[in-house]
């Protein structure tokens, strides 16, 4: 992969992203929005179909050797897109329920995989006047419009591995953080600090985490698997165990926490 190929990728995603971006103000303003549930009860409404429609058909037909992941397509051919040299994995809006309720905690996430790491990233939040966007170039990520702060304490996640966090270290003056609808924001949020790490449920998908996998770790913040691995994109089966996000120094107590085994 060469720098120009990865910076012409994060280009294209940053100008899909924004335009995306409108699509998806103009159905969250408007005064009635369709809305469906899936076969889980998850909503998804008629601006995740248009987002995902927008951003299939722009970024597929600007790189059409590329394969496509996202929530809102059906993945028909799995092995077609493992086998492309570089997939598009995307969520058209990440965090559905607070975007049919008016909340403004909701972002677009879109990555470009190879060989099964995000080269490129970026989370649109357009409610909230923020980007976040990484490549595999850049030494950090870069955040517009987004808190930088500091909350070594506060954790996100099930509120039970908060509290044996907290037990197992009570100097830290651990606190669990309000709830984020958006998983991709809120692993964001360990990026920009306002977080010290999260907990993360079993049956995430790879379009949850990839774009915000590579901000957090450009910003010097791990994201592992409980094995205390990274995260693998572009498998065949896109859902995930459970994962924890944090900066280094926290990232094995809250593995023992999730694993079971006594923290040192």
């Amino acid at each position: 992969m060469s720098l120009r190929a990865i910076a012409a990728d994060a280009d294209l995603l940053v100008e899909a992203v924004r335009e995306a971006s409108e699509i998806a103000l103009y159905y969250f303003k408007r005064d009635s929005l369709r809305v469906d549930f899936k076969e889980n009860d998850s909503p998804v409404s008629e601006g995740d179909y248009a987002v995902d429609k927008f951003l299939r058909e722009t970024l597929t037909a600007a790189r059409p050797e590329y394969g496509w992941l996202s929530e809102e397509t059906v993945d028909d051919e799995p092995l077609a897109r493992m086998a492309a040299p570089r997939t598009f994995i995307v969520d058209p809006i990440d965090g559905t329920r607070a975007y049919v309720s008016g909340q403004k905690t909701w972002c677009i996430s879109a990555a470009v995989v190879e060989d099964g790491r995000p080269i490129a990233g970026i989370l649109g939040c357009p409610a909230l006047g923020e980007v976040l966007l990484a490549n595999a170039d850049q030494e950090s990520a870069c955040m517009e419009g987004a808190e930088n702060s500091t909350h070594d304490a506060v954790i996100g996640g099930r509120r039970a591995y908060v509290e044996q966090l907290r037990s197992a270290l009570p100097t830290l003056n651990i606190t669990e953080s309000r709830y984020v609808p958006s998983l991709a924001y809120r692993i964001a949020m360990v990026a920009d600090g306002r977080l010290a790490g999260t907990f993360i449920r079993k049956h995430a998908h790879e379009w949850d985490l990839a774009a915000a996998d590579l901000i957090v770790s450009k910003a010097g913040m791990k994201l592992v698997d409980a094995d205390g691995a990274p995260i693998s994109y572009n498998r065949q089966n896109p859902k995930l165990g459970e994962l924890v996000c944090a900066k280094p120094a926290l990232i094995e107590p809250m593995l023992n926490v999730v694993t079971g085994r006594s923290i040192r």
